[in-house]
Formats: C-alpha cells, structure tokens, sequence
C-alpha cells in the first residue's frame, strides 16, 4: 500500500487496513500449522524469485553496493532463518508441559503460545531487506497478522518489497505500506498487538512514547558503541582482519559492527599497520572498488566527514588507507576506510555511535583498565573480545552487560538461530531470532487444569467462611518457623 503524505488521510488508510486485518484475524482463530507453513515457504519462495529485482533495488538506494554483499548479508541469513524456523515450528506450536505446585497435584499445568492478532514492523534502511522480512518471517511463524512499514531512507527497496508482499499475500493477512515520517508515526500510534523497531535511540523513543498510548509491548533493536577488546596474547593480524572486514561490510553502516577496539599499548603500532593491510586487500582502491559499498545519504557522508574534522581537529591522527580520491565520481557517496588513533573522550566519535565507516583505536594498559572503560559507557549492542584463555573470556562475559557476544570474532552471532538478538539499555529491548522470534510475537499463555478433588479441598479449607481448622491449614502452608534475628546483608 502506497500512502501520501497528507496526515489525516495517511491515518485514516492506516486504520481502515488495521481494522481489516483485525478482522481477518479474529475470523481465522488463528491460523493453524498448515496455513503458517504455508505462508513461510511463499515468503521464502518470493525472496528467492525476486533476488536480482532486490539486490538491483538495494544498489540504487546505496549508490553502490556489490551484489556479493547483498547476498550475503541479506539474502543468504533471511532464507536460512525461514527455514530454520518452517523446520521447527510444528513443536514450537505445541503446548509445553509444567508442573504444578504440589499443593495443587494432581491438577496439571501447560503453557500455550498464542499468537497477538495484528503486530507492526518498522524496518532499517542499513539492510533494508534482512531488518523488513526477518521480522516478519517470525511474526508469521507466531500465528499474527502483519503491517510492515520499510524505512524511507531506502525507497527503492521498499517499493520493491511492497510489490512482492503485494503479489503474495492479501492485504488484510500481509502488508507493506510505504511512506515517509507521516506514514512511521500514523503507524506507531496503531493498537498493535506487538511493535517490532530497528533503528536509531531517538526514532525508538517516538516508537515507545506512542505504543504506550494503546500499552502495545514492544522490541526495540537500536545500537549504540560496541567495542571490541584485543588481549595482548592474541595473534594480531587475526583480530586486525576479522575486525576490520566486520568493520568495513556495508561501509560500517551495520548495527552490531565494531564501533571503536581497544588495544594494548604494547602491540598499537602492529595493530594499527595490520589493519592498514587488511583493508588494502578487501578493498584496493576503495573509490572504484564495486565491493565496497557507498553511504545511504549526503547526509550520512556529511556527518562522516564532520566526525572526522571533529577528531582531528582534537588531535587525533587520521589515516585513510586510499587517501587518494580523484577517480570518485561526481555525486558518489563513497566515504574511505577510516582510521583514527589517539581518540578520546572529547571527539565525537567516542561520544555517539558512529555508523560508517570509520574506526576509533583505542589503546590500553592493562585488561581491567579496558574493562572500565567498556562499563563507564552505555550498555553495547554487542561485544567483541579476542583472546583464547578461558579464565579471561569468563571474566569478560561476566563482568560486562551488552545485547550480545562474540569471542574471536565480530558480529556472527547475530546469525545463529538459537541465540536471541536484542540490546539492553539504551541499545534496544527484548529479543528476536529464532523461538526467540516466534515467543516475542506469541502470548505466552499459562494454564492450570484443575483436579476435581483439589478443586474440592480448596473449596472447604481455603474459602470464607475462615474457621479455626481453615487457620491451621494455612498455617502450614506458611511454615512454622521461629522468629530470629536479622543480620544486615552485606555486599563484600
């Protein structure tokens, strides 16, 4: 559904597809496993069928960007998740025994996933397919109805989408509407069942503060800084590489990329010259190089370029490996791997989360000084940490808080099935992937089937009128204990 911009008539068109899928899904009384399966393998069929179209409209919208990293970012992850998920949903769907109380045996409990009714997506213009379609590939796996609205900033790849849901689906079980902010905000103010977000903190404050008016729970995937800690022991030309090409995929313009790395003091000068060679040869002549892909906006360009005469002029050291740029043409949104030494506190791009292609290098003294660095800031969507003692990686995964992890490597557990994805704090709340994405899209309903007998018993004991026998009843269900002092609790 293409919608213009004029508000009230934005709204209007909004809530009358809302109220038809509303509709729809009350009639359904939901869908079963068969219509679900169903609808995963035409999503998935869609994608497959219309990947030259998507990879063509995600180019225009980038300027440039490779079909290989298309596929591979977006492609390959979105139809691997389908799959997974179509493989595992007949005994997600199944009720899930509990145990009652004692008190309460021999009744019998079980929890039910039920699906919400109609949910919303808000996509990301970064991998405006993946961060649209994974999304809703979860909310049709739990049973709902779907509104999915694609990020502006990608136009070409949300009409795109609009005509492939458009084609597979009827608007009152599936739908794309496209639009710009008038179209995001009528959106936000729908009595979803459940709002799924990617994007940036401050769009996701307009997202909470909104569904809070109808107390529509939501997932909030946003961002923030996330590091990545190099021990001194590590090998390092293999954290330099495996940072750096984490960094560099889709020009830095990826949530869980490495936003800045602290490294040892002692191995700076290596770090710094591996990092010069890696990139060099992932991406020699980066201006006219087709694999390497070009910022979503003149105005996210503008903002790389402000970060880095920011942090120069601060003093810090800039190093862009192809500093020579005469080949780039007119209009181009190509922006050059970026590093940056001497970063602190005071430049910006240690103060907000970078987005493109630009690498802050930290060094540090020792690993507990590292660490309180990483914790004086706001919890990371992911973190990265390299190092191959067991004891220091459990210190590390202990003693910090971030959405996500991955040791010896950057941003690959945001592709396994069995591991939730979603910040903490300020870099998003709640969770999706996997059952993960199927539980967040489902109510995840409790039931207790009462014995008759106990049913019986409660009747007599546990209901006024209360009697002396009632008292004893309870009381030893309280527990006689005696009383005794308290000591205070102490933390050390």
């Amino acid at each position: 559904m293409r919608l213009d911009e004029q508000p009230d008539a934005v709204i209007e068109s909004l809530r009358h597809l809302f109220e038809r899928q509303r509709s729809s899904f009350r009639q359904c009384t939901p869908l079963g496993l068969g219509k679900r399966l169903e609808a995963l393998e035409i999503l998935l069929q869609s994608i497959v069928n219309r990947q030259d179209t998507i990879i063509e409209a995600v180019k225009a919208d980038f300027g440039q960007r490779s079909a290989g990293e298309t596929r591979l970012l977006e492609i390959f992850p979105l139809v691997d998740e389908i799959r997974y998920l179509k493989r595992n949903l007949r005994r997600w769907m199944q009720p899930r025994s509990a145990t009652a109380n004692w008190q309460f045996l021999p009744s019998r409990a079980k929890i039910v996933y039920q699906p919400l009714g109609v949910v919303g997506v808000i996509g990301a213009w970064n991998y405006p397919v993946l961060l649209t379609l994974s999304p809703l590939a979860n909310a049709i796996a739990a049973g709902n109805h779907v509104i999915v609205k694609p990020s502006e900033l990608a136009p070409a790849t949300a009409e795109t989408l609009r005509q492939m849901i458009s084609e597979a689906f009827p608007e009152e079980y599936a739908a794309v509407v496209t639009g710009g902010r008038e179209v995001a905000s009528a959106c936000f103010a729908l009595p979803f069942g459940h709002i799924l977000f990617t994007g940036s903190q401050g769009v996701g404050k307009l997202v909470m503060k909104a569904a809070a008016e109808n107390l529509t729970p939501v997932t909030l995937e946003l961002g923030g800084k996330s590091p990545a800690l190099v021990h001194e022991s590590y090998p390092v030309a293999t954290a330099a590489d495996r940072i750096c090409s984490a960094k560099f995929w889709n020009a830095g313009q990826t949530c869980v990329a490495p936003d800045y790395v602290l490294v040892p003091s002692t191995r700076m000068d290596e770090f710094v010259h591996k990092c010069e060679i890696v990139i060099s040869k992932r991406y020699p002549h980066p201006a006219s190089n087709a694999d390497y892909t070009h910022l979503i906006s003149q105005a996210a360009w503008d903002r790389m370029r402000d970060l880095v005469d920011d942090a120069q002029s601060k003093g810090a050291c800039v190093l862009q490996v192809d500093s020579k740029h005469g080949d780039v043409p007119v209009g181009s949104r190509f922006f050059p791997p970026t590093l940056i030494l001497g970063a602190n506190d005071l430049m910006r791009v240690m103060q907000e989360e970078i987005f493109g292609p630009i690498l802050p290098i930290v060094e540090y003294s020792g690993i507990d000084d590292a660490l309180g660095f990483i914790n004086a800031r706001p919890h990371p969507l992911a973190l990265y940490y390299f190092d191959r003692n067991e004891s220091r990686i459990k210190k590390i995964l202990e003693q910090t808080i971030s959405g996500g992890v991955t040791i010896n490597d950057c941003i690959f557990h945001f592709v396994q099935h069995q591991l939730p994805f979603g910040g903490v704090g300020p870099s998003g709340m709640g969770a999706y992937h996997g059952f993960d994405g199927f539980s967040a899209f489902s109510k995840k309903k409790g039931v207790l089937l009462q014995n008759a007998l106990v049913g019986s018993f409660l009747d007599r004991a546990f209901r006024p009128p209360y009697t002396p026998w009632s008292d004893r009843a309870i009381g030893l269900l309280v527990g006689q204990r005696k009383v005794r002092p308290i000591q205070r609790m102490t933390l050390r």
